[in-house]
């Protein structure tokens, strides 16, 4: 077998950087929320109407794991600006979400109640992810 040494804990030395406790991406309140968003999107893409059309089904799939996938990706790259860039990323994704909700509402695919909570998600992750962009940019500024 062999050994592949100690395993790294992603970001860990980052989230020191910026004055967190969080040992892992996975720990981060909006990736947490973004994965709550995925998981919701997932729900209403299996519904009937969606499972007829494909691409629609697979670009709103394709987006709501965007938001969670950015977050990921953007602690990887070691940098608070580039950080901030990828959370923009995702911020913007959560947009694209709400966007694609209200063809898929005139489309027929959902309904109101599911339209409503859908959109609430997405925008309780917008609002996270851009209140943790102004807290990164604050406390590199600090520096």
């Amino acid at each position: 077998m062999m050994n592949w040494g100690r395993p790294r804990i992603e970001g860990i030395q980052e989230f020191r950087n910026w004055g967190m406790n969080y040992r892992r991406f996975e720990d981060l309140p909006c990736r947490i929320n973004a994965r709550e968003l995925c998981q919701a999107v997932y729900e209403l893409i299996n519904l009937p109407g969606f499972r007829k059309d494909f691409s629609f089904r697979n670009q709103i799939w394709d987006i709501a794991g965007s938001v969670m996938d950015n977050i990921a990706e953007g602690v990887e790259d070691s940098s608070t600006k580039e950080f901030v860039k990828f959370l923009g990323y995702s911020q913007r994704s959560c947009s694209e979400v709400q966007s694609q909700l209200y063809r898929a509402i005139d489309c027929g695919y959902i309904n109101k109640k599911q339209f409503d909570r859908v959109y609430g998600l997405s925008s309780d992750c917008r609002k996270q992810i851009k209140g943790f962009r102004k807290y990164l940019r604050d406390y590199d500024s600090k520096k």
